[in-house]
């Protein structure tokens, strides 16, 4: 199971959070069978989504966006605050996408472009409040890096943001996944910010932590060293999409008559792809029937 926890340090000055998300990377590349590169970009990009949505006291929704030059040319995931979180890429595949025929290029299929983080709350109370955005341009494309580079830029929180995959050689299968994220907020001891820059450059290889065990906990006792800190929560994190066959349905009826006696003339019926879930849902033309009396 996919743990996320968030947490303070340094009397509440520094917030905290850490998750494995393996099973979560696994879901996505499997669903949307990804080339390495796109796997990893997916999988930092979702792992980010749920770490940047924890550090919130109020949001419904968090969506990580990125639209890039590179040939997958764009990214988008939706974290919730009850730790669903889906994603889709624009282009799965990434010809060329290693080094050496092993290594990761993950900044080449990426390339230049920009991060956008849209914040949306009151849907649980039934109010809308208008969306937060914030964008910035990528200054990396390895994802955390461009993470921490937005909370500074735009939300002027100096942050340390770690994200990370492994896969077995020569096969998609994602081995361990996970991130951490720490924030250093206004009255934070410099101090204190010295001695986590430290730890977390002599700290082991994140991705090998996890592969050996390590849970949540465990990866901010690595990267936080001496400084005490305490978890304020601990929630399961996992894939899921919203779609359903009845929202296929009600978006099918949105087309219209002549729409939907197109479809029933012509193909005896419909079908429709979720982007973020890659789902396929059929719909009869005894449905489609239905929807036009």
């Amino acid at each position: 199971m996919d743990t996320l926890v968030h947490g303070i340090a340094g009397d509440a000055t520094i917030r905290i959070m850490a998750a494995i998300t393996t099973d979560v990377v696994r879901e996505a590349v499997k669903r949307h069978q990804t080339s390495p590169s796109v796997s990893a970009a997916l999988g930092r990009s979702l792992t980010g989504a749920l770490l940047l949505g924890s550090s919130l006291k109020e949001f419904d929704r968090l969506t990580l966006k990125i639209e890039c030059s590179g040939q997958i040319e764009r990214i988008l995931t939706e974290a919730m605050s009850d730790g669903r979180v889906r994603g889709y890429v624009a282009n799965p595949i990434v010809e060329n996408d290693l080094i050496d025929g092993s290594q990761i290029n993950l900044p080449n299929a990426v390339g230049d472009g920009m991060l956008t983080v849209t914040r949306e709350s009151g849907f649980d109370i039934g109010l809308r409040r208008d969306p937060y955005v914030g964008s910035v341009k990528l200054i990396s494309g390895e994802i955390g890096r461009d993470i921490a580079h937005y909370l500074m830029t735009s939300e002027q929180i100096p942050s340390a943001v770690l994200l990370g995959e492994r896969f077995i050689k020569d096969d998609p299968f994602v081995e361990c996944a996970g991130g951490v994220m720490i924030q250093m907020m206004p009255g934070a001891d410099e101090n204190l910010a010295v001695m986590i820059e430290d730890t977390i450059l002599h700290a082991p290889k994140l991705t090998e932590a996890i592969r050996q065990g390590a849970t949540p906990v465990d990866l901010l006792q690595m990267t936080m060293g001496l400084i005490d800190f305490q978890i304020l929560e601990e929630k399961e994190v996992r894939f899921e999409c919203g779609c359903s066959q009845e929202r296929a349905v009600s978006l099918i009826a949105a087309l219209g008559r002549d729409e939907i006696r197109s479809m029933l003339d012509e193909d005896n019926g419909a079908s429709m792809t979720c982007g973020f879930c890659n789902e396929k849902y059929s719909i009869s033309s005894t449905e489609l029937e239905k929807l036009l009396n």
